[in-house]
């Protein structure tokens, strides 16, 4: 299947697409192209060159072998031009060397046959552009044989048309299920293209490997790139593989059983030689049963009923043993089917499947979340832009003042302060029973029931760290690293009036 991009440039010396003359060293755009895997292998002084050479025409569609007086000049995707019947013609070299060899074994071509002919010299410049020319009408020559043959009610169908390279020669290439008798249909031809025609029948395989395609594997057609020696395919290599017998699945482009149910046949029919023979049926006291398929993967052999629909696999030597006991009059209870562990299918492997579709950007949201509120602690508190921070009982706090922040601090008894998820509020709680002073706050810490006896002194005044009596840890090393303002407030004229704490009873 060509690959579209070979058309010749202004000047008609080089493609414009690969460069490569219409024959891609890939195989993308020329149609049976052959790797010459021997051509870097040396030829001894005393050895003389093999004097054949492999030519292809109409980008791979049609080869054939010419000699060469002088085979090393010539190269993998050079233009020649070679003899005709009538007039020259002009194609790409696909093959030199000793793979020639090889092929003409391959095809049943003698090296001393009278139809081969001659490889006359490269092609020139004004050669290749004159033969571009004449490719160009193809396509509208085929059309207007086909408008002909239908005129004539002709049963057969104009697959191809090639022009020679000179103008001088045309070859039909066309379809046919019965003999054709095409002498008017060459008169017509001859005097609407006004050059010399030739008929050539082929088969529906040909076709469709001139034609080309994609085929259900998902690759090029084996018939357009690499296979051509056509064989007989028939259903019966389908059954042998255990294969449905479905028409539409087994056939290819062409119409016709597809050419690949003949590749593993010879696999196949090795591994059936361990069965039995004539085991189609065998009888048991619950009645007749009868084969149904061959698993040779596993070496079973499934069975049913005749009123029945159920299988049951049985072992080669199981159904050895049964046919013996058969060929004495003895029939068996039962079959005696084994189990068959039922492979897990790609959606029940859930280890994998499952997680498909179901990825969670939670994750990546989080992270963004820890990223801005680390972003505005990092903030400085007068940074335009930031809250402020509120108290506990709703009101915010005023510019210039301190907030304390318990950070590294234990309460009584040695415990941390609860805080529920959220971070400490830097100001002074507030309690729920009537104040004592004027201006002073008791300390409340969250999560806690509020102390509010006589005895304690009332802590957390404003700008000092908060006091504990219990068990006292380490300073924060960060509270110690700050560097201490000067506290320029003015003294709490209450501060002096606060009575003597009592002892609590028990402590």
């Amino acid at each position: 299947m060509g690959c579209g991009h070979c058309g010749t440039s202004k000047n008609g010396t080089l493609p414009k697409g690969c460069k490569d003359h219409g024959s891609c060293r890939s195989g993308g755009c020329n149609r049976l192209n052959v790797h010459d895997w021997l051509n870097l292998i040396p030829v001894a002084d005393f050895a003389r060159p093999f004097p054949f050479i492999e030519v292809s025409f109409n980008h791979g569609s049609r080869k054939e072998f010419f000699k060469s007086s002088n085979p090393l000049q010539y190269e993998k995707g050079d233009f020649v031009t070679v003899e005709s019947s009538a007039g020259y013609d002009v194609g790409v070299v696909s093959v030199t060397g000793e793979l020639v060899k090889l092929q003409m074994k391959k095809k049943g071509v003698k090296e001393n046959s009278d139809e081969i002919r001659k490889i006359l010299h490269k092609s020139t410049a004004q050669e290749i552009e004159r033969m571009h020319e004449h490719k160009k009408g193809e396509k509208q020559a085929m059309i207007s044989a086909r408008v002909i043959s239908r005129d004539l009610k002709l049963d057969m169908k104009i697959a191809e048309v090639e022009i020679q390279a000179d103008g001088k020669k045309a070859t039909f290439f066309y379809t046919a299920d019965d003999r054709v008798d095409f002498r008017e249909l060459i008169k017509r031809f001859a005097g609407e293209f006004k050059v010399k025609i030739e008929m050539k029948q082929i088969g529906i395989r040909q076709e469709a490997a001139k034609v080309g395609g994609i085929g259900s594997c998902g690759r090029e057609l084996c018939c357009s790139t690499w296979l051509n020696d056509f064989k007989s395919v028939s259903t019966t290599a389908a059954r042998y593989q255990n294969l449905s017998i479905n028409q539409t699945k087994l056939s290819g482009q062409c119409g016709r059983l597809k050419c690949c149910l003949n590749y593993e046949l010879d696999s196949y029919m090795d591994a059936l030689r361990v069965f039995p023979d004539h085991a189609e049926r065998i009888k048991t006291a619950a009645g007749t049963a009868s084969l149904q398929k061959k698993d040779i993967f596993k070496n079973l052999m499934w069975y049913s009923y005749e009123k029945s629909n159920t299988l049951y696999p049985m072992t080669i030597e199981r159904v050895k043993e049964i046919i013996e006991l058969n060929k004495k009059g003895i029939f068996p209870d039962e079959l005696q089917a084994v189990e068959v562990v039922k492979k897990a299918t790609v959606a029940e492997k859930t280890d994998f499947v499952d997680v498909v579709g179901q990825f969670s950007l939670k994750s990546l949201e989080r992270a963004s979340k820890k990223k801005k509120k680390k972003a505005q602690g990092d903030r400085p508190a007068n940074a335009p832009g930031t809250p402020r921070p509120a108290n506990q009982g709703g009101q915010q706090a005023k510019p210039g003042q301190k907030t304390n922040r318990p950070s590294g601090t234990r309460t009584e008894g040695g415990q941390k302060p609860q805080t529920h998820g959220q971070k400490p509020q830097g100001a002074k709680p507030q309690s729920p029973r009537p104040q004592s002073q004027q201006g002073q706050k008791p300390q409340q810490q969250q999560g806690q029931k509020p102390q509010a006896q006589q005895g304690q002194k009332p802590q957390a005044q404003q700008g000092q760290k908060p006091q504990v009596q219990g068990d006292q840890t380490k300073p924060d090393n960060r509270q110690q690293n700050r560097p201490k303002r000067p506290d320029n407030r003015k003294p709490n004229p209450n501060q002096g009036q606060q009575d003597k704490p009592k002892p609590e009873s028990g402590k």
